[in-house]
């Protein structure tokens, strides 16, 4: 097995900061993945899911990380490697941003600042799977260069997993 360089935990672009996780994001981590539609979480479960995030992290060497806008210095939502569906080799990008900031390249924004931090892990290809209603997703992964590489089924539907490769 190839060893990897350890991801940043702390990036910045024009717009916006990526960084560690903190005990304070709890509430608007919450808010966020109530505007799925799937119900609203405890706080407590909330905060034990951002240890879960801060424990992954220690073990993989990459991170999904809180995104927060420079001038505002809000929460908006969260950007990252997962290992997901894949492996630590190939990780999986995710993203996910409040429906109040989509439409204004944000996540675009952020995702090109992670495969920036995952290209400097040596890491050759990156994965992402996206529901495949998910227009949005896709428009920001086909900027970013990624392509369609396969279909599945799974237990909530069609799930589209694309590729691209490193740097």
């Amino acid at each position: 097995m190839t060893t990897y360089e350890t991801m940043s935990f702390h990036l910045e672009t024009e717009r916006l900061i990526l960084r560690p996780w903190a005990d304070s994001d709890a509430a608007e981590l919450r808010a966020l993945r109530a505007e799925r539609g799937e119900g609203t979480s405890t706080l407590e479960y909330t905060r034990a899911l951002i240890a879960q995030l801060i424990a992954a992290t220690e073990t993989t060497g990459i991170a999904l990380l809180p995104i927060q806008r420079r001038v505002e210095g809000d929460f908006i939502g969260y950007c990252g490697l997962i290992i997901g569906r894949s492996t630590p080799e190939e990780p999986e990008i995710a993203y996910e941003l409040f429906q109040r900031v989509h439409g204004h390249g944000y996540a675009t924004e952020a995702a090109r600042a992670v495969l920036d931090a995952a290209a400097a892990t040596g890491r050759e290809r990156l994965g992402a799977t996206v529901d495949a209603a998910n227009t949005p997703s896709f428009r920001v992964l086909e900027k970013l260069g990624f392509e369609r590489h396969r279909v599945s089924m799974e237990e909530k539907g069609e799930v589209v997993w694309l590729t691209r490769p490193l740097p």
